[in-house]
Formats: C-alpha cells, structure tokens, sequence
C-alpha cells in the first residue's frame, strides 16, 4: 500500500470533512424546506387526500300571492351524488345503484355526459330521492365507494295545474345555460327557475351556497364530517310578493270549459297588477321537480293540445269586435267623432266603399245609430266609417302609440309582440301591393293584419277602466306605484261614453245580456274572431271590466276560448263568473251563490241592474 505524506494525508481528511459537511448542510436545507417552509403545502396535500368539498343548496324563495297565501316553497327532499372518481369507478357505481334507485339508460348516459365535462365535481344523481331508495343503498354503502346522500331543500307549487304556466318550473342548470353570461357564477348541480315566474326573477329568489367538506378514505368512501373554518351556510333566496290571486286562478280553473283551449287574464285596475294569468290546457310544475320523467316530458311535447304553451302572453289571435273600442277610443282621443252624433250612411246590412260592398254582420242592419249604440249592436257600417274618418295612416300610428304593435312588458320570460302594421309599407312588404285607404275598414273592426295575445287586449281595457292611461302589467308586486305604459288624451265624459257603451252590451238586447251580475256592474265586450285552423268554429272573445254599482271599475277581465264559436254564449259567461268570484271575496259576498243570469230570473228575481244606476 502507497503511502501518502502527512501533509497530504492531512489536506485529503479536510476535503473530505469538507464534502461531508456540504452533503449534511445539502441534507439538512432539504429537511428543513420540506417540514418547515412547505409544511403548509404538505398539510393542503394530505387534506385534499382526505377531504372533498360539498357546495350546500339554498332554499329557494318563498312566493306567496296577494293575499298573503303560499304559492310556493321549499320542503325536505334526498339528494344522491357520486363524489369524484375514475369514469370506470363512477360507470360501475350507477350501474349497480340501478339495482335500488331507478335510473333509465337514457339518464346514465345523461350522466356519464356530464361526468365527462365535470370530471372533477361531484355528480348529481338525483336531487328527489325517495326514502326506500334511500334507506336501500343506506345498507349498502360499503358496496358505493364515493356515494354522498344529504337531506336538500325541494320546490313545493300550490295550486297545481291553475298555476302552471304562470309560476314556470325549476330544473337543474344545463351546460348551455352554464356558458351565458346570466349563469356565469353558477355550478353544475345547481337548481334554476326554467320558466315563468321562477325563472324571470331566479337571481331574486336563487340565494347563495353554502359549503361543506366531508372526509373520505383511501378508496373513497365517506368516513366522516369535517366542519372546518371555511364553512358556510347557506342563504335562503329572498321570498316575493304578488299581484296574483291564487284562490282567483284556482276558480278560473274549475269553471273553464272543459276539454277546450284558450285563456283569462284579469288585472286590478287601482294597482294595474296581474289578479290572472290563466292558460288552459295547463300543466303541474310540481311534475318537473327533481326532474321530470322522459315519457312524461314526450306526452307534454307532442300533446296537439299544447299544454306547455301559454296561451294568455303567447297566443295571438284576432281581436274581432273587441277592437272596436281601440278605434272608438282613437277617434275620441283625435276629436274626429262626436258620440252623440249618427254617421251619415245608416246600416242597412253593408257599406258601399271603393270597390266593394263591406257587409255588417247582421244582414238586416242596425239602421241609425250613435257611438254607444253602436257598440252595443257591434255594427260594423258605423265603425268603418268611423275608421274612414280616423283615416289609414292615423290610425296606424295611434295603435302603435298604443303598444299594438309590440309586448306589453309583462316581467315573463317570454311574451309575443302584437301583429299590427307600424306604418304603410307594411303590406308592401308582407303582401308585396301598396296600401290604400280601405285597409282602415277592416282594421277598425278588429279583422286585417291586427293579431292580439288576451293579455294586450287586457292592458288596453285597463286603461279605458283607468281612464285613458295603463302601466305595463306586472306579476310581481313592488313599493312603487307601476309606471304608464301609455296615455290617450279623454276626457273624462268621453270615458263615461265607452263606458256606458260596455254597459249596454250587457244589458237587454246587448249581445252579452246573459252574462249580467247580480251584486256588481258587469261591462263589455264580445267578438267572435275568425279561426285559421278552422273557419266553421271562429274563436270566442269577451273583454270587459266590472265593479260595484255606481262606482268605479275594479277588475278587468279579458278571456278567449279557441273554437268556442260564440263569445256571447262561451266567453262571456266565463269572464262574468271570474269576476263575481273576485269582487264577491273583496266585498264579502259569498261565493257559493253564483250563478247564471237565467238561474236569477227562474228564481223569479227582478233585474240585477233594476233600480241602480
């Protein structure tokens, strides 16, 4: 063996001292790093290994109706989710929960979608759980690695089929809706108003999350609850008020004609708020709660009936002789008419104009007559002169002024805009011809391009009833008085005029006769519009208001009854039972006496109008 020099030997000891220190101080840096300055970043590690983050519903909002009763509300319901897993863990999982908890194949493979976009959140199952599903995979929890079971708030509807279309439906959030800007803070999981009221005010009525974590094993399975300081509760959504008459919808239901399509809309006249919103045929919102059934969801679709359709903000239909009072209202408001006068040509079953002859509808003729006569005969030879004297493109801009052209800005999601030309190259460019001044004669009886929803008709009556002015109809109730939607300039003895004009069409002779009240005022009009799908069973309008004898009007009632062939005998009727129910509850008056008109007189009572005035 070479031996080495002292000096050398010595200096080779330090190198190698020297190594050994730079490995140790190497060593001990890494020690300290990993325990010390990320031991934060290790603890965050292992609690991520061992916890999983829950978001916690809110309840939604309670809504309730004008007189304070619930609408709707939240009761307990099971919810079932599988927490974060691999795609063959969580495919496995749904397939042996089918065993307990029914699942279609297309609802797995709806799910196995989302699991794919939402990998890393927990996946909803079901929000409506019933409680032997429950109790079942209870037992088996051991077999359901990840399986998360919580009691959540769930969305109770009063009223049921009467309140359908106006109260909407509640769903969970879709991944289309997730990418709008509306549901930008949203999560998947997440429970959203659909439709109607539910969905026009769901940032109101939504409220915020909570969160929660929960402790899990190596596999997965839940183990235990964590309740850390980064959890919160959370907050139920703000509750709302209505204008809506719960009991009012509810009636309209019961009495609506049976097996026939169409609808009511009734609107206070003091507030301007919506009493009713009535479509018929009609659907359960409790019946889409936790999701509804496929099969259901098909019948409801491919129903010809179109019961998912809203007929009181979407239907449009021709106004008839309802828009009589619109032309008679203009020609006041221009000054073009005196009410007391007669028109020149006396109806003698028609108008020669132009080229044609422009029929009334009663062959015979009505002869001479004043505004108020007219309206209660619904002569068309007065109304197309009155139309003349208005003249095409007045009239135009008037009714266009008047919101006949557009929506009436009732706050639902979704409204039809009125058909009506806004100006003269309308049929130039629908119909392609220019044109002329005889277009006025069939606007102003309600016939031509003028197609309404119940609901616009609804809102120009409210204003006749208000005095020349009306707001946008709302649903919802606020401390703010409703602004105008539009003004007419009437003078109050014009007003009076149109109204007694309604009035006498409710009376003996007037073609709503039958339809009289025996506590209240009933007033005006009916129309029998012309059915495109059908033209031997026209439409049935009523469009009126009624209030106490000798005061004002307090309710505006507006119903059309598709194929119903006679407003006189089908609208009518029903217009009046919905507003004597309403008035009769105003003013304690029991409502258990209702009946027709020719009920009353077989009684042998005298007129309910006798004597009043």
């Amino acid at each position: 063996m070479k031996k080495f020099p002292p000096l050398q030997r010595r200096r080779r000891g330090q190198v190698a001292l020297l190594l050994t220190a730079l490995m140790m101080g190497i060593l001990v840096a890494a020690f300290f790093r990993a325990q010390v300055l990320r031991s934060s970043t290790w603890s965050l590690q292992s609690d991520s290994n061992r916890l999983r983050l829950l978001t916690l519903p809110a309840p939604r909002g309670t809504i309730f109706d004008r007189n304070g009763l619930i609408v709707a509300d939240n009761v307990p319901a099971y919810s079932i989710s599988l927490l974060p897993a691999p795609r063959d863990s969580i495919a496995a999982s749904l397939q042996r929960m089918r065993e307990y908890l029914p699942i279609s194949d297309a609802r797995v493979e709806q799910l196995m979608a989302t699991f794919g976009r939402y990998s890393r959140q927990p996946l909803l199952v079901t929000s409506d759980a019933a409680f032997e599903h429950v109790a079942a995979l209870e037992e088996r929890r051991a077999d359901f690695p990840g399986l998360f079971m919580e009691m959540r708030p769930k969305r109770r509807y009063y009223g049921g089929e009467a309140m359908g279309h106006v109260m909407g439906h509640v769903g969970e959030v879709s991944a289309r809706e997730l990418e709008t800007e509306r549901f930008r803070d949203y999560s998947r999981g997440m429970v959203v108003g659909k439709d109607g009221l539910e969905r026009s005010y769901e940032e109101d009525l939504q409220g915020s999350q909570g969160i929660r974590f929960v402790e899990v094993d190596a596999v997965g399975r839940i183990v235990g609850a964590f309740e850390g300081e980064s959890s919160e509760d959370p907050e139920p959504g703000a509750d709302l008020q209505l204008h809506l008459d719960m009991e009012l919808m509810e009636w309209i239901h019961a009495i609506f004609p049976q097996g026939m399509r169409g609808a009511l809309v009734a609107l206070d006249v003091e507030e301007g708020g919506v009493l009713a919103l009535y479509s018929n045929p009609s659907f359960d919102p409790n019946d889409f709660v936790g999701g509804i059934d496929t099969e259901a969801w098909q019948r409801l679709n491919e129903d010809p009936d179109r019961p998912l359709f809203n007929r009181a903000v979407l239907g449009l239909y021709p106004p008839a002789s309802t828009w009589k009072l619109a032309t008679a209202a203009i020609a006041l408001d221009l000054g073009v008419v005196d009410a007391e006068g007669h028109m020149p040509i006396a109806c003698t079953g028609g108008l020669n104009w132009g080229n044609r002859y422009w029929r009334c509808w009663n062959p015979r003729g009505h002869g001479s007559l004043n505004l108020v006569e007219a309206l209660r005969d619904s002569c068309n030879v007065y109304f197309y002169q009155l139309g003349l004297r208005v003249g095409l493109e007045r009239m135009l801009n008037e009714a266009t002024r008047l919101g006949f052209s557009n929506e009436c800005g009732v706050d639902l999601p979704r409204e039809s805009r009125g058909i009506f030309p806004a100006g003269l190259d309308f049929w130039e460019r629908e119909f392609g011809y220019r044109a002329n001044e005889s277009e006025v004669l069939s606007l102003s009886i309600g016939q031509g391009p003028n197609s309404q929803t119940p609901l616009k008709m609804a809102q120009f009556y409210l204003g006749l009833a208000r005095g020349g002015s009306a707001p946008a109809p709302q649903l919802a109730r606020t401390e703010s008085a409703l602004p105008e939607a539009w003004t007419m300039d009437l003078t109050s003895e014009n007003v009076e005029w149109l109204l007694e004009g309604l009035r006498m069409v409710v009376r003996p002779g007037g073609t709503a006769f039958m339809s009289s009240l025996e506590h209240f005022d009933l007033m005006g009009k009916t129309g029998t519009a012309q059915n495109s799908d059908d033209p031997e069973t026209p439409h049935a309008w009523f469009a009126g208001m009624a209030g106490p004898w000798g005061g004002d009007p307090e309710i505006v009632v507006v119903a059309i009854v598709e194929a119903g062939e006679s407003g006189s005998a089908v609208a009518a009727p029903l217009a009046a039972k919905a507003a004597d129910f309403y008035l009769r509850r105003k003013h304690g008056i029991p409502v258990d006496t209702i009946q027709t008109l020719r009920e009353h007189y077989q009684a042998g009572r005298p007129a309910p109008w006798a004597g009043r005035q």
